[in-house]
């Protein structure tokens, strides 16, 4: 039987933020994303399952591409820094961290992560948010290494 007393939890959008550690006036915090806020997908398998004649051989990924996507606004100065930085130089960012919206989810940290995409959207008035995406990698099955 469920135990019915076991708190959900609560989740706070506030919480939110995108860090660059080696841009710090790059980073992110609530008060500069749209309602859609941020989110991270993972782009690719965390481990190939390469069939056999009879079964599956499996072959972990040391590590996944993972994307970032952000709602920034842009009717504030924050978007015209990351478009000045894109003008600049998008090939590297370096290491960037991920803060989610719930004090229980610790943070995801990228490595090598670059500017992938940078839509300024519509600017008809009604919609204020510039898509960014940024894109690195995300280290995974690390007991690969003590093997």
């Amino acid at each position: 039987m469920a135990n019915l007393n076991i708190s959900q939890g609560n989740l706070n959008r506030i919480l939110t933020s995108i860090v660059i550690s080696s841009y710090p006036t790059l980073n992110i915090t609530s008060e500069y994303m749209g309602k859609s806020f941020a989110a991270m997908h993972p782009d690719g398998p965390f481990v190939q399952q390469i069939e056999t004649g009879t079964g599956i051989v499996t072959s972990p990924e040391p590590y996944i591409m993972m994307a970032i996507n952000v709602g920034l606004l842009r009717s504030q100065g924050l978007s015209s820094a990351w478009l000045t930085q894109i003008e600049t130089q998008t090939v590297y960012l370096g290491t960037v961290t991920g803060y989610s919206d719930s004090t229980v989810f610790g943070p995801i940290k990228l490595r090598d992560v670059s500017v992938t995409h940078f839509d300024p959207g519509a600017w008809d008035g009604l919609d204020p948010v510039v898509a960014l995406t940024l894109r690195g990698k995300l280290n995974i099955n690390n007991s690969l290494w003590n093997a």
